[in-house]
């Protein structure tokens, strides 16, 4: 006869301050996470967006230089 002890015999139980303070914990990483991520997401937006913007400005300011108009020789 084999008996078998179950796992949960020798776990302590947390108290009940401290299962309160746990789902607080976990509550805060959560929001924490969150905020993280959807910061990261607006900078990566943000980054696109000017990369893009600079992108057009560079297009526009090579077709937009005026040329150079030749001088007329012989007034002085």
């Amino acid at each position: 006869m084999n008996k078998s002890i179950p796992n949960d015999v020798f776990k302590p139980k947390p108290t009940r301050t401290e299962s309160k303070d746990d789902t607080t914990s976990k509550a805060a990483k959560a929001i924490i996470n969150d905020e993280l991520a959807q910061r990261l997401a607006k900078t990566e937006r943000l980054r696109q967006a000017r990369l893009a913007q600079e992108a057009v400005a560079v297009v526009e300011s090579k077709a937009a230089k005026p040329k150079a108009r030749a001088r007329k020789a012989g007034k002085a």
